[in-house]
């Protein structure tokens, strides 16, 4: 009797000790693969797009206009090649400011990214106001020999110092004369008619020169003052002339593309030493990039707007090279007046591309 309660009393330990075996055999494989899903899960969040860097990119134009499309491929190309790590928000429509501000916001970090047009930037940077010079290029291929030779390079690096970084340049077209009185022909055919500018003392200074005089006012009101004759005329490219109605209350249009101000992408200088020299060599090329998608977006973009206000029974009136020199002739003395301590970069950029 107590031989087959010794021998039941083994079975039921070798029993309880193989499932307690079991039971820690099972432990540890629950705990050799809840280690490896967690690594697994920790990979994954790695690379699943979770924002490293989100910055902001500020725009004053429309969504629909060029540099602002050009923004978007921009921070497109950017949230690509690095799955989401890096994130660009484009702010459009001025929302954070004019071009001035956002400039002033970058010098701190309080924006990250923007495009500007030179005439802005040139109040941070005095020597970019030599590529602002009425007829200084011969034609659109002539200022980008310019701009995407060493020219160009060297004047991205003026930047140097302002707490901003130049990235690339983007296109902005060629400004005319329009006025609601008569063709404009030759420069004598400018004196005396009240033409809007721009806040800015050298395209002031353009306009005197050509005997004309200067209206330093708000771009949105540009068209009542057409319409009412408080001004004459104004200057600009195909686009914002089409765009804003213009061509309706001053019918007449000179191609005389006396002005082409390019424009820039930049970074904030306090955004840019945050990045690893591979991030800052990644966003250069989609920078380049989206500067070349931009620049094929406005040819399409001035194309149509073209096509509107021939359409329209504007008269358009083109100029001939020889009859361009003329109005160079008029107002070169204010290469001088107003570039004149870099008069070897002006001559440089004349002699560009010939």
């Amino acid at each position: 009797m107590r031989k087959k309660i010794a021998i039941k009393t083994a079975l039921c330990i070798a029993i309880a000790g193989a499932l307690s075996g079991c039971a820690g055999a099972g432990k540890r494989a629950e705990t050799e693969n809840g280690g490896k899903a967690a690594a697994e899960a920790e990979a994954a969040g790695a690379n699943s797009g979770i924002p490293e860097f989100v910055f902001t990119y500020a725009e004053n134009q429309a969504e629909d206009y060029p540099t602002t499309q050009g923004a978007y491929k921009f921070a497109e190309l950017i949230n690509e090649k690095t799955n989401g790590r890096i994130q660009i928000r484009v702010q459009a429509n001025g929302v954070l400011g004019d071009e001035k501000s956002v400039c002033e916001q970058l010098q701190f970090g309080g924006v990250d990214f923007t495009r500007v047009s030179l005439t802005a930037l040139a109040e941070f940077v005095p020597k970019l106001s030599v590529l602002q010079l009425p007829y200084l290029y011969r034609d659109a291929d002539h200022m980008w020999a310019v701009l995407n030779g060493e020219i160009g390079e060297e004047f991205m690096d003026s930047l140097d110092g302002s707490d901003l970084v130049a990235l690339s340049w983007y296109d902005a077209g060629a400004r005319n004369f329009y006025n609601s009185v008569r063709p404009i022909e030759k420069p004598e055919d400018l004196k005396g008619l009240k033409i809007r500018v721009q806040e800015s003392e050298m395209m002031k200074g353009m306009i005197k020169y050509l005997e004309a005089v200067p209206t330093p006012m708000a771009y949105g009101e540009v068209y009542s003052a057409l319409q009412t004759g408080a001004i004459d005329g104004a200057e600009n490219n195909w686009p914002s002339y089409e765009s804003a109605g213009h061509y309706e209350v001053a019918g007449y249009i000179t191609i005389d593309e006396h002005s082409r101000i390019p424009e820039l992408q930049l970074v904030s200088r306090h955004t840019w030493d945050k990045l690893s020299e591979e991030d800052q060599a990644m966003i250069r090329e989609c920078a380049k990039e989206s500067a070349e998608y931009e620049k094929a977006l406005w040819a399409e973009r001035e194309k149509a707007s073209e096509e509107i206000v021939r359409s329209s029974g504007c008269e358009i009136t083109e100029l001939t090279p020889e009859e361009k020199e003329r109005f160079r002739e008029a107002v070169k003395p204010m290469y001088e007046e107003y570039c004149g301590g870099d008069m070897d970069i002006v001559e440089a950029v004349i002699e560009a591309g010939k």
